[in-house]
């Protein structure tokens, strides 16, 4: 038994041992028969997420006014996450009539009550969330919409590190390099990027940007991973039966931060849809849609493609907010991207993925076959040799020919 993988000692072939810690056996199963039906929804949710991602810091931009929100940004994320509920509950009527006779109702009070118990972990991504998308409002007060999207790629690091310590995740070294060329790339961007001598909340902008950046990229990534985790661990459970608790968590999170800012600002500011307009809107239909795509993404994908589809979204929110608001391209951000895009490609690549650990050595899928290809060839000539001069039992020693 190695790293918990059990080898045949007669064919060599590795197993999972049955102790050791999986994040869910019927995902397993899954990601060991992937199919074409698999990729072509990997495709569609890369397209979807660039195209949501890429509005977003576009319209938050727009619905600010002098510089400034007229409306609470708690009150967004409340009616977002209200929005997603609702989603939520359609998609499960709509799959509990479509259930067949003898399955077990899937909106049942037992069922329901199960479901809850089993998914109470999404709770915990459910406040992280709340506080991230309370910091998207507040990035933008100190950045443009293509450097927040620039900085959110820096969860990227983070969340490949939390994956290898939560989910036991494995990177080869030419995928570690790929991240830390991405962090090289996010650096070039955001070289002269805020004014000088501005300030806010009291504090130097680049004091108070510094300290907003380390929550907006810790927290959202550490929501992510035990998102993944969440839902995988309970894979067989229906997703919108999962979202219906994370949205419904996420609502209750939210209406305490208006109950809470009510509290501190005063009653007027419990109207949550004060300050509000178009652009509030379509905010809310896009981070909904966005919320929703990446649940799919969490379930049935992967992290890290996650965020990857959200970096190549940022040369689209930076192409927009030129065209839009007049914001400049600077060759610092076109070097950035660039980069960028080098770094995905090289993470992605067959050559730097991991599949087995031979000898506490990771091995290249390339590798890897060429290896295996020269065990069978010794062990087939190992077998015919042990067949030709094995003739040592009693029984073996008759003639071959009868007498």
């Amino acid at each position: 038994m190695n790293n918990g993988m059990i080898e045949c000692s007669v064919c060599h072939s590795k197993l999972v041992s049955p102790a050791s810690k999986t994040v869910s056996r019927a995902y397993d199963r899954h990601k060991s028969r992937i199919t074409s039906k698999q990729r072509v929804l990997n495709i569609l949710l890369v397209g979807g997420d660039c195209m949501l991602v890429g509005f977003q810091p576009i319209l938050v931009y727009m619905s600010k006014v002098d510089g400034k929100f007229n409306f609470s940004p708690i009150s967004v994320n409340f009616l977002t996450e209200i929005t997603k509920v609702f989603f939520a509950i359609v998609m499960l009527l709509i799959q509990a009539r479509n259930q067949k006779v003898g399955e077990k109702p899937l909106l049942s009070i037992s069922s329901l009550t199960q479901a809850a118990r089993n998914n109470v972990l999404l709770a915990v991504p459910a406040f992280l969330y709340a506080i991230n998308n309370y910091l998207k409002f507040v990035m933008q007060l100190y950045f443009n919409p293509a450097t927040v999207k620039m900085l959110s790629n820096l969860k990227v690091l983070v969340i490949a590190l939390l994956l290898k310590v939560v989910m036991k995740r494995r990177f080869s070294i030419i995928q570690w390099e790929a991240l830390a060329l991405l962090l090289i790339g996010i650096s070039v961007n955001q070289l002269r990027s805020l004014p000088e001598g501005t300030t806010a909340m009291g504090l130097p902008v680049t004091m108070g940007a510094y300290v907003y950046t380390f929550i907006f990229v810790t927290v959202p990534s550490m929501a992510s991973v035990y998102n993944e985790y969440a839902l995988k661990s309970q894979y067989d459970t229906s997703i919108y039966l999962q979202n219906l608790f994370l949205y419904g968590y996420g609502a209750m999170f939210n209406f305490l931060g208006i109950v809470v800012s009510a509290i501190v600002k005063g009653p007027n500011s419990f109207d949550i849809l004060e300050g509000h307009s178009k652009a509030t809107m379509l905010l809310i239909a896009n981070n909904a849609a966005q919320g929703i795509l990446s649940s799919f993404f969490f379930k049935y994908a992967d992290t890290i493609l996650k965020k990857y589809s959200s970096t190549v979204a940022t040369i689209f929110t930076g192409i927009a907010s030129a065209v839009l608001f007049g914001h400049k391209l600077t060759m610092n951000f076109l070097i950035g991207i660039s980069i960028v895009f080098i770094s995905m490609h090289q993470f992605f690549s067959p050559l730097a993925k991991v599949r087995d650990e031979q000898n506490g050595v990771l091995e290249l899928p390339e590798v890897q076959e060429k290896q295996r290809s020269k065990d069978a060839f010794i062990n087939m000539a190992a077998g015919a040799n042990e067949e030709a001069t094995h003739r040592v039992g009693h029984d073996e020693r008759q003639p071959l020919l009868p007498t």
